[in-house]
């Protein structure tokens, strides 16, 4: 598809001047977000979806910039004519959360108390917050209710929340490569993550940018996204050179692969960012207000659901998905699931797939 069949996207932001209370209990003294919009909204304003992105994704789902720009959106395989999320159909919104590092207010905004960026200072920002702070975005485009919320990961488990702190401002929720909880093992790779950043002699005390620390967090995340088979098919042990040199230079394919990786992340991203995105992650239990009875705290939700898993993914296992699903049919709320055969691990939510995206075109079109 041609750059000429995809509308050129500009961001936009939206204030609010108000204090805007964390559910951690701080507050923040107002705050911006930025978000782009795909399509037209229709006359009823009954069109509109919701793109709540992942760990690291931002504002910038679909499309592109300018006639030069190289590089669309992260989720350009999904949204736009045609595609899964038809730009010709429906108002696609998608922003950048709170604590992000895109434009809305973050821990690289300056703080108005200290005139200096919030940094480590920056509070803890939860799932719940991010969805109180997108209705208020919702309320902002006057739009009465979401004709869907959707996304995958982190956008996922956003999605959920809706479904249970707002129910009645969307239709349906899409939930993908998503979990109602973080594992253990999940905690645990954020954790070492969170140290690579933190023992980085950059830190200093949370006010600086480590790169280097950054880099190794993000090198961990990908390991984790991708699985064993894509892995072996992309890179197997192929060398960057004719022979074994025996030292610690790069000389695998995928050593090249990752510290690429690095390089370009700690570039874009904000270090104090990614440790409370990955809080964030590890906060999220919507059920530990009914004593982890998810069908319980799901009772009120009245939308349907569609819930899609990959089966190559271990970041977050079908087997959690199932475990949303059987929530779902336990408090009798409409509900469709699938499990979709792909090698790309946790990344196959962003990739094309026919029978994924047949999955979200079928369930976007049927009657609410």
């Amino acid at each position: 598809m041609s750059k000429q069949e995809i509308l050129l996207v500009k961001p936009k932001k939206f204030f609010i001047k108000d204090a805007f209370k964390l559910e951690s209990g701080e507050e923040l003294d107002g705050f911006e977000i930025i978000y782009e919009t795909y399509g037209e909204l229709n006359s009823d304003k009954s069109n509109a979806i919701l793109i709540c992105h992942a760990l690291s994704g931002n504002h910038h789902a679909a499309g592109y910039y300018s006639e030069d720009d190289k590089k669309p959106g992260w989720w350009d395989e999904l949204i736009g004519p045609g595609k899964a999320f038809d730009t010709n159909k429906y108002f696609i919104v998608s922003l950048n959360n709170l604590g992000g590092c895109h434009g809305s207010t973050g821990p690289g905004s300056i703080n108005k108390k200290t005139k200096k960026e919030f940094a480590s200072e920056f509070p803890i920002i939860t799932v719940s917050d991010w969805v109180k702070s997108q209705n208020l975005l919702r309320e902002f485009l006057e739009i009465d209710k979401w004709l869907s919320v959707a996304g995958g990961s982190l956008g996922g488990m956003q999605a959920l929340q809706w479904s249970i702190d707002f129910p009645d401002k969307l239709s349906k929720a899409i939930i993908i490569a998503a979990a109602p909880k973080l594992s253990t093992q999940n905690i645990a790779f954020n954790e070492v993550a969170r140290q690579s950043i933190i023992s980085d002699p950059d830190f200093e005390k949370g006010d600086a940018h480590p790169k280097k620390g950054l880099g190794l967090a993000r090198m961990l995340g990908h390991i984790t996204y991708l699985s064993e088979e894509s892995m072996k098919h992309k890179f197997g042990r192929e060398l960057k050179k004719e022979k074994i040199e025996y030292g610690y230079d790069v000389e695998f394919e995928i050593e090249s692969y990752l510290r690429y990786q690095a390089s370009n992340f700690a570039e874009s991203f904000n270090a104090h960012t990614y440790l409370l995105m990955t809080k964030a992650l590890d906060y999220f239990d919507p059920a530990k207000k009914n004593d982890g009875d998810l069908a319980k705290t799901l009772s009120d939700s009245i939308c349907q659901f569609l819930v899609i898993s990959f089966k190559s993914d271990w970041r977050f296992a079908p087997e959690k998905s199932k475990e949303i699903v059987d929530a779902l049919i336990e408090a009798e709320k409409s509900v469709s699931y699938l499990n979709i055969d792909s090698i790309q691990g946790h990344d196959s939510f962003l990739l094309q797939n026919a029978r994924y995206e047949n999955a979200i075109i079928n369930f976007l079109k049927a009657n609410v």
